[in-house]
């Protein structure tokens, strides 16, 4: 009795240990180029007033389920950037018993990346790795090798994981906000995922796409407020019954599906806005986008579509002609070799326009450029396929033209245009 006492007392003030002294906070940020840890939480030993003259070292290793990472991508040092007190949230005080290090990170460093992307069958699209820090301090000879906790901001203001069963054999699950203030009659934003961001986890089209932006005080203060829906497809939202690529050749898998998940969800939130639903996506989310407007025109309000995946061939008057009043905000950079915008975006806006469009824009860039302006600016180039980034750091802007530039005074941007739209104005 007394042994198993002592054991028990010993197993309580191990785990005790590891909970308070070697375990450390994730904070994971969502970034133009995706989701990057940009800092981590330790607690201290001790109260501190000033981080100044500790030394820490951190290194990390990745690890994938379903595939080998390279040798470079899966372990290596962490550079700190600053050191500073903090509260366990990562928020500056000037006296506490935690420590955040702001790390480094940028579109290139692939060691602050928690996901990676592969297209091998089974592992493909954007996955989550296996992310492990060692983190040791020389001054307080201290270190920290477990993972507490970890905080993903604007996600956080999510609901992730809910599911809609269309039918026995096809359920699509989805994330949510839903703004604190959503009393009176509030908008709804729907976004629509790449085809990387297939799947069961809802965090990962948050994340690989920044959709979570749309959450933002920056995007929600054009609306006054506004929920956000972002569905998952459990493969690719353009492929049909037999699992192939169909750019709009025949029908898909998945509208059917995903037009009844929005309208009961717009059912059980008896504050959305009918007249001001706007659906956009990107490449496969924006086939979708656009199929949905062609299936349902008196639905939406209007739509914001980037790196377009319908082929323009697969289109026709008829349908183009049933659209031709409807407002839509198409996103593209000239150098997109995943959907060849000679093959979508562009004959497909030249065929509305002569239809007699009167509610197009077209942001049409040479390339897409890094729009924070910490990594190089205009002369950093990232994928051209990557032209949402555009739309979720509202940069989209037009002049008389159609033609795209960054900053056009007197100009709506992305966001300001689509807050403007509703069914009543058509």
């Amino acid at each position: 009795m007394i042994r198993t006492f002592f054991l028990v007392l010993i197993f309580g003030i191990f785990v005790s240990c590891l909970e308070s002294d070697d375990q450390y906070t994730l904070v994971i940020q969502g970034y133009d180029w995706g989701p990057a840890v940009n800092k981590v939480i330790l607690p201290m030993e001790r109260k501190l007033t000033s981080a100044e003259g500790l030394r820490f070292t951190v290194e990390v290793t990745r690890q994938a389920e379903c595939a080998e990472l390279r040798a470079e991508d899966a372990k290596g040092k962490r550079q700190i950037t600053a050191v500073y007190v903090s509260d366990s949230r990562g928020n500056r005080v000037s006296q506490g018993t935690h420590v955040t290090l702001d790390l480094e990170v940028s579109p290139e460093l692939v060691l602050s990346n928690p996901f990676f992307y592969s297209t091998d069958n089974g592992c493909s699209g954007n996955n989550w790795v296996t992310y492990r820090l060692q983190i040791f301090e020389e001054m307080e000879n201290q270190s920290w090798i477990e993972e507490k906790n970890r905080i993903l901001p604007l996600v956080e203001k999510f609901k992730l994981d809910q599911s809609y069963s269309f039918s026995p054999d096809l359920k699509l699950n989805y994330a949510f906000y839903a703004p604190s203030d959503s009393e009176a009659k509030t908008p709804l934003i729907i976004w629509l995922h790449g085809g990387g961001e297939g799947g069961t986890d809802t965090s990962i089209p948050l994340l690989a796409n920044r959709a979570a932006n749309y959450a933002s005080n920056e995007i929600q203060h054009f609306f006054g407020s506004a929920y956000v829906l972002v569905p998952q497809c459990p493969g690719a939202w353009m492929h049909n019954e037999d699992g192939e690529v169909t750019w709009g050749r025949d029908n898909d898998a998945y509208n059917e599906a995903l037009m009844a998940l929005i309208t009961e969800f717009v059912k059980e939130n008896p504050n959305i806005d009918s007249n001001r639903i706007y659906v956009g996506g990107c490449s496969n989310g924006g086939y979708m986008s656009l199929k949905l407007i062609l299936l349902h025109p008196d639905y939406f309000a209007a739509g914001f579509i980037s790196a377009l995946a319908y082929k323009s061939e697969y289109l026709s008057e008829q349908e183009l002609n049933s659209i031709k009043h409807m407002p839509i905000w198409f996103i593209h950079a000239k150098d997109d070799r995943t959907t060849p915008p000679e093959e979508t975006v562009v004959p497909v806006y030249n065929r509305l326009m002569d239809l007699g469009a009167d509610k197009l824009q077209f942001s049409f860039f040479d390339h897409v450029g890094d729009v924070s302006g910490e990594f190089g600016g205009s002369d950093y180039h990232y994928s051209g396929h990557w032209s949402w980034i555009y739309s979720h750091a509202n940069k989209a802007r037009i002049n008389s033209d159609g033609q795209a530039v960054e900053s056009l005074p007197g100009q709506p941007s992305l966001m300001e245009w689509l807050a403007d739209q509703s069914r009543e104005k058509r």
